[in-house]
């Protein structure tokens, strides 16, 4: 009996742990604060092909260089495709990254999407998400939302005038064509998460 348990055991510790979505799953509802006061949930988004949920902050070089192209996706897919911004990372552990600190970011920036304060970091870790930006392109499925692509905004964290594949964009463009997107995984590049002890 001792030995069947310990069989069992190892079996299990074995398992590869999954850690957040993967493409094609549904995702949770969630609500966080936004940078205005007042509460966004996923399923508030009710007339759209989809929503672009990317994982950011306002610290890290990397977000600070797809500021603009983030901007810019939210302008470009304002209606039927929507930018909700998530900061996930611990203001203790990042200072710079406190709600407080958001509101002024958001203001500086003139962000005229939601910039959401995950202040439990369970959005995060329910999502995967491990980098500062970290992009999750969802596809509305009745009331449902879908995950179509996980990764990198585009292909070039350092230089948007050399890119050359804008994942986010070329997956938004497919489901509001109704066909599948070319690439639906890449590697995020960007800072890690800071998260509580």
């Amino acid at each position: 009996m001792l030995v069947m348990a310990v069989c069992m055991f190892v079996l299990v510790a074995a398992s590869p742990v999954r850690m957040g979505y993967e493409v094609g799953d549904t995702v949770a509802d969630f609500k966080l604060k936004n940078t205005n006061g007042k509460m966004v949930a996923l399923s508030d988004y009710k007339d759209v092909k989809g929503v672009i949920v990317i994982f950011d902050c306002n610290t890290c070089p990397y977000s600070k260089a797809y500021n603009d192209r983030i901007l810019a996706l939210g302008k470009k897919y304002s209606k039927t495709f929507p930018l909700i911004l998530v900061q996930s990372n611990d203001p203790e552990k990042s200072p710079g990254d406190s709600y407080d600190a958001m509101v002024k970011y958001a203001e500086d920036h003139g962000y005229d999407f939601p910039y959401l304060f995950d202040e439990t970091q369970n959005v995060a870790r329910n999502f995967g998400a491990t980098n500062t930006p970290h992009a999750f392109v969802l596809k509305k499925e009745g009331a449902a939302f879908k995950v179509v692509y996980i990764g990198a905004i585009d292909d070039n964290a350092r230089d948007a005038a050399a890119v050359t594949k804008r994942y986010v964009e070329d997956a938004v463009d497919a489901v509001t064509s109704n066909k599948a997107a070319a690439t639906t995984k890449t590697k995020a590049i960007g800072c890690t998460i800071k998260w509580a002890d």
